[in-house]
This record gives C-alpha cells, structure tokens and sequence, in this order.
C-alpha cells in the first residue's frame, strides 16, 4: 500500500508549486507592501541622522514585501500546506485600518468630503480596533486596553526619542493648553493620560467580567 501523508503537513500537490498557501500568503504580503509604499509616496524620507516620517513605514514595507517574495520563492522548494477555504473577513479588516490610518492622521480630502488631520493619537487606536476585528475572537475590551496602551508608546518613541514630523495630535488640540507648553509637554500629558485611561479600563473591566464569570457558575451549580 502507498504511504499516507495525511498529517504530515505535505500538501500532496503534483506541479512547481509545492506550498499554495505559501504562494497566496506571500501574494498578500506584496500587495499590503505596495500599498503601504503607494500611501507614503508624498512623504519625506529624510535621513538616518535626520529621519522623515517616511522611512520608518517605507522600510517596513519594503521588509513586508521581501517576507512575501521569500514565501513565495519557498512555495517551490518546500512541502507546505494546500490551501483551505477561507474568509475575506481578515484581509478586509487589515486594509481597512490601513486605509483609516493614512486618511486621519493627516487632513484629507476627497472631493466635497475633508477630514481634519487628528493624528496618531486619535489614528493609532482606530487603526489598532480595526485591525484586530480581523479576526472572529477579537474583543473590544481587549483591543482597547492593546490601543490606549500602544498608542502613547509610539507617540513617545516617534514625536519625543526620533523627533519625526510626524503628526502626534490634532493642533486644534494645542489652543486648550498653556501659550508656554511645548508641543512635546503637551504629548507627553496625553501620552499618560492614554496610559491612565488604559489602566482605568483594564481595572473595572475586569472586576466586571469576574463577577459575570462567578455568577455563572454560581448557575451552573445550582
């Protein structure tokens, strides 16, 4: 009798190509690569000693890219996986908070429609709870606390340690502050304001779910 491969991981497929969902998962990654690079065409790359807000998402792109052209240079040397259905559920959700990202964090105008620019402090978390809906198991709870978290992290490390262009907040925001507060004081506060809001939501949130889960098997034994 000829061996089985089932559940060896070998795709079984008969043809050059060896792995098709490493073909289609490097696919992917290429054309998420070529948008990125197309939706940060006007911007600055500047330098190493002078970074533009550019180089950071450009090179991260072209890293993208690169994993996806190796995907599908293994998808013809290696066994791999057959493809499977699957849904457009993640892909959708991926660009969409690409999309949301590059048309809130500067201002935006598509014939009579303008969005202000509001920055990464308002363009990092929709992107962040976009994103995660990706996937079916994602909760709000938990993207949140990931956005509030993340968020004033990236606002620091690229408006306050890389000193990049980069629009941190909306600057209608600056008129409520002090005429003497830098834009980077002003940052800072909101950075740990995101934090505290991060810890507040965390905090109740899960004082909330622990008496929902008691009160089920307090059911449940009954």
């Amino acid at each position: 009798m000829p061996a089985s491969h089932e559940g060896s991981g070998v795709s079984g497929h008969r043809g050059p190509v060896r792995a098709p969902q490493g073909i289609a998962g490097g696919i992917l990654l290429i054309a998420l690569a070529a948008l990125a690079l197309w939706l940060t065409r006007d911007l600055d790359q500047g330098t190493l000693n002078a970074m533009g807000p550019a180089m950071l998402p450009r090179w991260l792109a072209i890293g993208v890219g690169l994993s996806g052209l190796a995907l599908i240079a293994f998808a013809f040397i290696r066994d791999g996986e057959p493809l499977e259905r699957w849904s457009l559920r993640g892909p959708f959700f991926v660009i969409l908070a690409i999309l949301a990202f590059a048309v809130t964090i500067r201002p935006f105008s598509l014939g009579s429609l303008t969005i202000p620019g509001l920055g990464v402090l308002v363009a990092g978390p929709l992107a962040i709870i976009l994103g995660g809906y990706a996937t079916n198991e994602a909760r709000f709870r938990d993207l949140l606390i990931l956005a509030l978290s993340l968020t004033p992290f990236c606002m620091v490390l690229f408006g306050d340690l890389l000193n990049l262009p980069i629009p941190i907040f909306p600057q209608a925001m600056a008129s409520l502050f002090p005429a003497d507060w830098s834009q980077k004081a002003i940052m800072r506060l909101m950075a740990a304001v995101l934090v505290v809001a991060a810890l507040v939501v965390f905090f109740t949130t899960r004082g909330s779910r622990k008496t929902a889960i008691d009160v089920a098997d307090h059911s449940g034994r009954i």
